[in-house]
């Protein structure tokens, strides 16, 4: 009766995605047949742990050898070959897939799990860059999917397809696809595992054509699938890394931050250190927008350790520094080695802004030529209002107000409807800019004040100070006026009880300044405060 009671409840756990309580029931379980030993890895994988789940599927693939079903062992082969993939042990995968294309050998030709090796198929010639092959077995993946019936094949078959005719350049035929995808798992169709792939192929398609709307919406969806499994551990890393770049987007950096540091100890934890790597990038590349450029550098070089280059972020944290030949180096051999548009859209915007501050005018006019001509093809918002600033930026370079001032404006309104007030401050400072080009100080100086403004709010210090130079206003690095005079008589030398007496102050009252002087600037101490101060012109 325990062990019947034990399949029950395991079966119902299953049903509402209660993974722990699946792993529990079913491993007190002695002798599991093979549909619930398939249970048994499913809840293991998405509990986080690959090695029960290796154990349950070698199990399972061993008694369907045993008992002659030949097409249900190359099913549980396919999933040990999937999970060994993921965890990186590509030759053992390899193995566990040349075996099930084995004992396929005398199957008829239109079984379904051909369709499902194909998988294995699709990144072996990826590895190998054979692009047109790879294209075609997606589609045949996805029509062996619709001939018998199995949304997992359709949907991963369409993600294949997608992703490769963006990467050739024809990003909306592809994303069309991703919604078809899509389809299934908003219906529930798509077992779990296949669902979270799909899921954040999605994204990551989204994310790299900067179509923002998209990758929100589905970052939400992302979101609530993941926390109707309160036990699950794949696919959180990735969620929190979504999260984190929507939250960039809307301005919240703290909030994006803590999302991006999240997803490093999720993929700490399962051991997916190329993502980690991205992550790290992710958490380097806004430290490095806040002016925060050594905690960049931090991140930048763990990413780094991780096997994840952090580029173009890199080359603009060095040309921060003044390390301008770098940047411009390091640039220019990233376009070369990349080449499909999908990519280069994503090198592009930086590259744009190393040639202009190097006064490579062709380079950059040719850059930004080439990221409208990808802007419009793609048709995706937030690169449109990337290129348009660009080429507001490299208008201005050349002296050319005219041509920049509708670029820029054009900028300001895009990234407007996406909520993103950090671009939108950004390309208020180049309306402002062509406004002075054609003579119009006033209008000028408005827009350059509400963007001083947005910064100041953003907590986005080197950007507020250019402005205030273009303002000829000092900068507070977002103080209060009281909390400058009290930085001011620390760099000076002064005590907490000297400042208390000299300002009129209780300690208490000091302290509590100090505190909120490290925690705008994002310093842990007086001397690193008094650091800040010197190096951003506060004192």
């Amino acid at each position: 009766m325990g062990i019947v009671d034990d399949l029950e409840q395991a079966r119902k756990a299953f049903e509402r995605r209660d993974w722990a309580a699946v792993y529990d029931r079913l491993s007190l379980v002695p002798d599991l047949g093979t549909d619930d030993l398939l249970k048994l890895a499913t809840a293991a994988f998405l509990a986080g742990d690959d090695d029960a789940c290796i154990r349950a599927l070698q199990r399972g693939y061993q008694a369907e050898v045993e008992g002659g079903q030949t097409l249900r062992a190359v099913r549980f082969a396919f999933w040990l070959g999937l999970v060994l993939s993921t965890r990186g042990e590509a030759a053992v995968a390899a193995g566990w897939a040349g075996r099930a294309q084995r004992l396929l050998a005398d199957q008829p030709p239109d079984v379904v799990e051909r369709g499902y090796l194909l998988i294995h198929e699709f990144f072996r010639r990826l590895d190998q860059q054979d692009f047109p092959g790879a294209l075609r077995v997606g589609i045949e993946m996805a029509d062996l999917g619709r001939r018998h019936g199995e949304p997992d094949l359709v949907a991963q078959g369409l993600v294949c397809q997608g992703r490769l005719l963006m990467y050739s350049g024809q990003v909306p035929e592809g994303l069309a696809l991703l919604d078809e995808a899509m389809v299934g798992v908003a219906a529930g169709e798509l077992s779990p595992i296949f669902a979270g792939n799909v899921y954040c192929a999605m994204i990551e398609a989204c994310q790299e054509v900067a179509d923002f709307a998209r990758a929100s919406a589905w970052t939400s969806a992302l979101t609530r699938w993941c926390d109707t499994q309160p036990d699950l551990v794949p696919f959180t890393g990735q969620c929190a890394v979504h999260r984190g770049q929507i939250l960039r987007l809307r301005g919240a950096f703290s909030e994006a931050l803590e999302e991006f540091e999240l997803a490093c100890r999720r993929y700490a934890e399962s051991g997916s250190q190329g993502a980690a790597g991205l992550a790290l990038s992710e958490c380097g590349d806004v430290h490095r927008i806040r002016g925060n450029l050594a905690l960049a550098e931090a991140c930048y070089e763990q990413a780094s350790g991780f096997g994840h280059e952090p580029q173009p972020g890199l080359a603009l944290l060095w040309l921060a520094r003044g390390r301008g030949p770098a940047a411009l180096a390091a640039i220019r051999r990233l376009l070369t080695e990349t080449g499909d548009p999908v990519h280069r859209s994503r090198l592009l915007p930086g590259a744009i802004e190393i040639f202009v501050a190097s006064d490579s005018g062709d380079g950059a006019a040719e850059a930004s030529g080439e990221l409208t001509k990808i802007a419009e093809s793609f048709g995706c918002t937030g690169l449109r209002a990337t290129a348009a600033y660009c080429g507001g930026l490299v208008a201005l370079a050349a002296d050319d107000a005219d041509h920049a001032l509708p670029a820029a404006r054009l900028a300001t309104q895009l990234w407007t409807g996406l909520q993103a007030p950090y671009e939108v401050a950004r390309a208020r400072v180049l309306v402002g800019r062509a406004f002075r080009g054609l003579g119009d100080e006033d209008s000028a100086t408005a827009e350059l004040s509400a963007a001083y403004q947005a910064f100041s709010e953003l907590g986005v210090t080197t950007c507020q100070e250019e402005v205030a130079k273009l303002l000829q206003r000092p900068s507070s690095g977002g103080l209060t006026q009281r909390e400058l005079e009290v930085l001011r008589l620390v760099a000076a030398g002064n005590s907490n009880a000297e400042i208390a007496g000299r300002l009129v102050l209780s300690d208490k009252t000091v302290a509590r300044h100090l505190s909120n002087i490290f925690t705008k600037l994002e310093v842990p101490s007086r001397t690193a405060a008094v650091a800040y101060a010197r190096d951003h012109s506060l004192l």
